[in-house]
């Protein structure tokens, strides 16, 4: 078998920043990975912690990615670093492939820059990937002033110690990312953090990832949307996956069983997550989303799934954390907005839109 090998270019975006681009494999279906920070293109191929992912990808079809600006073979020094920047960056590289029509992978923070970008280029997403994504920045789901120092804590400690050749302070984000890692991933993370940025664009980064807010955006996504997110995610909250398959109109969502915000290779959930996609990205374009699915809130479609699986009031209450009553007003607005008469024709219209499927796992 030939072994896969990448390609490595470069395009420039509108306000003059190199970023640069790899493709590997070949054929469809073409995904185009949206950027995460601490990557860089030639280091990620074979390291211990990407490769997996990479080369499965790339074994199943044509599989772009491409350094975030600040990262990697990507220019360092940028005046902008902002979630906008992002965007554009991402519009920046599709454009520059060519591409009419393709599928879109976020991972992390990419999840909310995916998002963006589906719902302003409708035409030419056909499936949306999502894990280990959220919609909402640590500042702006922060409820208490605890949480917001935390955030700001973390700034502070890659500002001190991103760039120091003692892993000590890098450790810290380590285990966040990969808790569940054998001593060589940690030591291949906690060198790629380094390598990957400045001390100075971490702070940046981590700064802006904080006040990402793209919840407005979920019920606007109009191409099919798988949502995976491992169960015990030490960086980004298993809730946040929740409540973006939620606000998503027909998202799928598959729960991981991991502790790693990056799945690893030798864990089982890897193997259930490439299952996953790889079946999700074979299916063909889905049926326009209806409407009146299109109107509801996020949290009655959270209610519309949890309906769609046979549950009664008193165990969406309980499953939501809300009161009986709560859950009657709502269920009796998502049967005005269904334009439905009754609990069973409710059912039936969730479960033709594909919600409440029970997915065996792999």
């Amino acid at each position: 078998m030939t072994a896969i090998q990448q390609q490595i270019r470069f395009a420039h975006s509108p306000d003059g920043v190199r970023l640069a681009y790899a493709s590997s494999g070949r054929g469809a279906p073409l995904v185009v990975k949206a950027a995460t920070w601490l990557s860089h293109l030639e280091v990620d191929w074979d390291s211990p912690v990407w490769s997996h992912l990479l080369r499965a990808m790339s074994n199943h079809g044509t599989f772009v990615r491409y350094d975030e600006r600040g990262c990697g073979l990507s220019d360092w020094l940028v005046g902008d670093l902002s979630f906008e920047s992002w965007v554009r960056d991402l519009e920046t590289v599709v454009d520059a492939l060519a591409a009419r029509r393709f599928a879109l992978l976020g991972i992390s923070q990419g999840a909310a820059v995916a998002i963006a970008y589906a719902v302003r280029h409708p035409e030419r997403v056909t499936h949306l990937v999502l894990h280990g994504g959220y919609a909402r920045g640590r500042l702006v789901r922060a409820d208490t002033p605890q949480l917001r120092e935390e955030a700001e804590t973390m700034c502070h400690l890659a500002e001190l110690g991103w760039g120091k050749h003692d892993q000590a302070f890098r450790q810290f984000f380590t285990t966040q990312f990969i808790p569940c890692g054998t001593h060589e991933q940690h030591e291949w993370f906690n060198e790629m953090e380094r390598i990957s940025t400045s001390p100075a664009n971490a702070a940046r980064f981590m700064r802006e990832f904080a006040t990402i807010d793209v919840t407005a955006l979920l019920p606007q996504v109009r191409c099919p949307t798988l949502v995976l997110h491992s169960t015990e995610d030490v960086r980004v909250p298993f809730a946040e996956g929740r409540l973006i398959a939620a606000g998503i109109p027909g998202a799928q969502f598959v729960p991981i069983d991991s502790r790693n915000h990056l799945l690893l290779e030798q864990e089982a959930g890897w193997r259930r997550w490439l299952s996953a996609v790889q079946a999700f990205l074979s299916t063909g374009p889905a049926k326009a989303i209806d409407p009146a699915l299109a109107s509801l809130s996020a949290r009655q479609r959270e209610m519309l799934e949890l309906l769609a699986q046979g549950r009664d009031n008193a165990q969406i209450a309980a499953a939501l954390g809300l009161s009986d009553k709560t859950v009657r007003n709502q269920v009796s607005a998502i049967f005005d907005r269904l334009r439905v008469e009754n609990r069973g024709q409710a059912i039936v219209f969730a479960r033709e839109a594909g919600l409440g499927v029970e997915r065996p796992h792999p």
